[in-house]
């Protein structure tokens, strides 16, 4: 069941959020010039869901798909395969679709035409100073009729749609959070920040620290982020115009991106607690935020750094997860007929009943081993005595090559300890699950007294079996895929033990003695 989402948020935003500081510094007024990334509408009221604006400029990108950022790393995933749409990359005098940055991801939304015809947004970047709409058209639009009708100078409407402001209301929370978390990390314990990452919704974000915590400390950190959260300090913003030949400033931000080029500084202010350079987007007060920092963190080692993610969540993703969380415990209380509290007793309960069931399987395949292995050995022998079978079993365990291997290996304690000593042998073992199709897979093992012998059968039930597999020394293993028959496949591998010629100490030759089971 999913879990429900509600947060309570202020209708409308405190007059004293956003504080342009700098006596100088004004909100361009020229419909046909983009407001810079810093003096937005997104970012000077993070609760406005829709807006009317002006295009500056729109035209067909050169890429099919949005740029990167070039942060991805070589970890990064692999990607969908590039859409054949095309995309328009549109520039707006003003937006409250917010671009990418600051680890914030990038808002979605939908721009309303003056026809009325509506064009998704899938994404927005900053490029230098001022952001850039990404729109992929439908499959029924036109690049034309797009360019016509978001043409310089036309008058549209941006909106979040319900999507995005849900999209808008997480990461707004989440940011907000992360320098809650920075500061409470600096101020109390005093470690930095070095990086964060707001992850895809619920999953939890992470802040990356120097060190690892306690679970005293993480405690310790939860705690004192919500006292201030129980007080519902209030945050603001504050803008002046950017010095660029400063791109450090104190706080627990990482910093100003090296490419910007807004002619605006900004920085987010949590009263009391934190001020810090920012382009985010964020809540005017921590007043129902909540913050849970999950009592884990996790290692990393670089080549020239190790550090520590810290991960938590907030707002939706925290009621999600409760949500979440109490659905997975009450359907996992109910499979274990018992309460919520007794739910992990009776999880180890059952973990520790599957270690002794396990263990009993493998005392019983071991001793099961053990008789096959010795009517192996009793088997007929040609004149010379040498040991050539194939023995064929139905397994649907979960690995029947390994119960194979463990025949093997008691097969030879067994001859090692014959009276006269090991004679030459060589056997083909293989085992097939009982219900069989076109793609079932049977394994077999050949293993033998002749590592020559043993390569030879190998090969030859590469050959005939089409069986895919190899070896080393006096073992051999594969697979075969399909439907294995006594009648077919088991008369091959008779075929090939039959062909084979086993010497026993450089005198007669013996032909191969086949059994089925």
């Amino acid at each position: 069941m999913a879990a429900a989402v509600a947060t309570l948020t202020p209708a409308v935003i405190p007059p004293t959020y956003h504080q342009i500081v700098s006596p100088t510094l004004k909100i361009p007024s020229d419909p046909l010039k983009p407001i810079p990334v810093g003096l937005l509408s997104c970012q000077r009221d993070p609760y406005l869901r829709e807006l009317s604006t002006t295009v500056v400029s729109c035209r067909v990108s050169q890429s099919a798909a949005v740029p990167s950022n070039g942060r991805e790393g070589k970890k990064k995933k692999k990607t969908a395969p590039t859409p054949t749409a095309p995309l328009l990359e549109v520039v707006l005098h003003d937006t409250i679709i917010f671009p990418e940055g600051g680890g914030q991801p990038s808002d979605t939304g939908l721009l309303k035409s003056p026809d009325g015809e509506l064009w998704d947004v899938i994404e927005a970047k900053r490029h230098g100073g001022h952001p850039v709409h990404y729109v992929r058209l439908k499959s029924e639009q036109n690049v034309d009729d797009a360019l016509k009708a978001l043409g310089p100078g036309a008058n549209i409407t941006v909106t979040l749609g319900e999507e995005g402001s849900k999209r808008r209301l997480d990461h707004t929370c989440t940011h907000t959070s992360q320098h809650l978390l920075s500061a409470v990390l600096e101020n109390k314990l005093n470690i930095p920040t070095l990086a964060w990452a707001t992850a895809a919704y619920p999953n939890p974000s992470y802040v990356e620290i120097s060190r690892a915590l306690t679970t005293e400390e993480i405690a310790y950190v939860q705690e004192e982020a919500n006292k201030l959260v129980f007080e519902g300090v209030s945050v603001h913003v504050e803008v002046e115009e950017f010095d660029p030949q400063v791109h450090v400033y104190t706080g627990t931000s990482v910093g100003i991106p090296a490419d910007y080029t807004g002619g605006v500084r900004r920085v987010v202010v949590i009263d009391g607690v934190d001020r810090s350079a920012c382009c985010g987007t964020h809540v005017p007060s921590l007043h129902n935020l909540q913050l849970f920092i999950l009592p884990h963190t996790e290692n990393l080692s670089r080549s020239t750094i190790s550090s520590v993610r810290l991960y938590f969540l907030s707002g939706p993703r925290l009621l999600t997860h409760l949500g979440t969380t109490h659905s997975l415990l009450t359907a996992t209380s109910c499979i274990m007929s018992c309460g919520a509290p007794l739910v992990p007793e009776r999880v180890q309960q059952v973990v520790d009943d599957r270690k002794k069931a396990t263990k009993r399987v493998e005392d019983l395949e071991a001793e099961l081993a053990a008789t096959i292995a010795s009517s192996l050995v009793a088997s007929p022998r040609r004149d010379g005595g040498a040991i050539v079978l194939h023995r064929h079993r139905i397994d649907d365990s979960a690995n029947p090559l390994g119960f194979l291997s463990a025949i093997t290996t008691a097969f030879a304690a067994k001859v090692e300890g014959l009276e006269g000593g090991a004679p030459p042998f060589l056997l083909v073992l293989s085992s097939s699950p009982s219900a069989q199709s076109a793609a079932s897979t049977s394994v077999v093992l050949v293993f033998g007294s002749d590592e020559k012998k043993v390569k030879e059968a190998g090969d030859e039930l590469k050959v005939k079996l089409n069986v895919k597999g190899g070896g080393k020394g006096s073992r051999w293993s594969g697979k075969f895929t399909g439907v294995w028959k006594d009648t077919r496949e088991g008369a091959s591998v008779a075929g090939i033990l039959e062909g084979l010629q086993l010497g026993i100490g450089g005198q007669t030759e013996c032909a191969a003695i086949v059994e089925y089971i």
